[in-house]
């Protein structure tokens, strides 16, 4: 629904206040939640339907916006709108606010008051793209909070779990946007997840886990190598499976998309001459070790991967899945540097015996001596009754599982010792 409102008779946040009669607040919508049922208190047996969202009109005043009332009317305002739209809210309650209860789930908003939209006595009205304010929509790229205050990737996995459970902010661009993830609870209730992987110039990989319909849909919009993002109250916590620390969106959290600061300009400009040299596109065993196995659940075989590999030659995905085979054959045949190799800490190219430096123009640690990882690396062929995969990497912690042992435990000095050791 497109409003015919005039500009001037809106209110600014800023100069919001209960006694203000009948407003019209206009915006752009930064952040906003799912549609969630609680017990109705009143109504025992029935339940009362939320979803809240923050709302901004200038650079340095937003505010949060919230709405009760029946199941029908919740989602059918919820699937009004969505993160980026300017919104008139017409007539809203303006309510002072709790600020220790308010912004323990919701953003931290610099106004002392929030809106409540209400069926009987309210309306919000979703511009058209003519109308919507050119001044509104370049809000969206302005982090809510100070563009210098943000942790850098390396500087989380440097305070490891002294961060655990932390609210931070961090600045990062995107690597990759894996396909969302839907599954159903104990109590029956539906849920979904996404995993973003992030990088900057500090760790090639990091993921940023979101559960929110509303930010799973945000996050199938970034553009992998070319999107940098700004995210203000992430949680910080320490996953046990992956034995690193990960990022979750929460309500809390405000994500600005390609923000325009100096420190995001950097950051893109880093990105888009690393994708450009190729030093995102050299494949890692790091990248599985970044995914959570519990949430891979399509099973294929050696026939149907094949088939979905060839699909979209010109793009091609990371496939995440359960394939049943065997191994057929392991290349011990080559030689010891084959077997295992020396890769660059910061960017996850291949060191240089020679030189001990990376190879990658685009590292940041480029012309210092090379902090390396050592690990396993070989080629298997991979068989079942439907075909064979040939040349496939078995790397890092896959391969010292299968091995039983990892470099640092045996370093084997000859081939034949690594025979040994496989076959023991």
């Amino acid at each position: 629904m497109a409003f015919n409102a005039p500009v001037q008779t809106c209110v600014a946040i800023s100069d919001l206040h209960p006694n203000t009669s009948h407003p019209n607040v206009a915006g752009v919508i930064i952040g906003k939640t799912d549609v969630k049922g609680f017990p109705d208190r009143k109504n025992i047996g029935s339940e009362r339907y939320t979803f809240s969202f923050t709302l901004k009109d200038s650079p340095e005043h937003f505010i949060n916006v919230s709405s009760w009332g029946r199941e029908d009317y919740i989602r059918a305002l919820s699937d009004n709108f969505r993160i980026g739209d300017c919104v008139m809210i017409e007539n809203p309650l303006i309510v002072t606010k709790d600020a220790e209860k308010e912004e323990r789930y919701n953003p931290s908003t610099p106004s002392f008051y929030r809106l409540l939209v209400s069926e009987n006595h309210s309306t919000v009205r979703v511009c058209s793209d003519i109308e919507a304010d050119a001044r509104l929509l370049s809000l969206l790229h302005l982090p809510v909070k100070d563009p210098q205050d943000f942790y850098s990737l390396g500087d989380i996995l440097a305070n490891g779990q002294s961060l655990d459970g932390r609210v931070i902010n961090i600045l990062a661009a995107v690597r990759s946007v894996a396909e969302p993830k839907f599954f159903t609870t104990a109590d029956r209730r539906k849920g979904q997840r996404c995993e973003v992987n992030l990088f900057d110039d500090t760790v090639p990989f990091f993921a940023l886990v979101c559960w929110d319909n509303e930010a799973i849909q945000l996050a199938q919009t970034w553009i992998p190598k070319e999107t940098v993002l700004f995210i203000a109250d992430v949680r910080i916590t320490f996953d046990r499976f992956r034995n690193s620390m990960i990022a979750t969106v929460t309500s809390k959290t405000i994500i600005t998309v390609n923000p325009d600061t100096k420190e995001a300009n950097l950051l893109f400009n880093y990105a888009r001459e690393l994708a450009e040299t190729g030093g995102l596109d050299e494949h890692m065993d790091r990248t599985g070790d970044q995914v959570n196995l519990d949430t891979i659940v399509d099973v294929f075989n050696v026939h149907q991967l094949k088939l979905r590999a060839q699909q979209n030659p010109d793009k091609p995905e990371t496939i995440y899945a359960i394939m049943y085979a065997f191994i057929t054959t392991m290349n011990l045949d080559s030689s010891l540097s084959k077997l295992i190799r020396n890769r660059c800490a910061k960017c996850r190219f291949t060191v240089s015996e020679e030189t001990q430096s990376c190879s990658n123009v685009a590292c940041p640690g480029l012309g210092d001596s090379a902090e390396v990882i050592t690990g396993f690396d070989l080629l298997v062929d991979l068989t079942d009754h439907t075909g064979t995969l040939q040349s496939c990497n078995l790397s890092g912690t896959a391969a010292e599982k299968t091995l039983g042992c990892t470099v640092s435990e045996e370093h084997p000095t000859t081939i034949a010792s690594l025979s040994v050791l496989l076959w023991h």
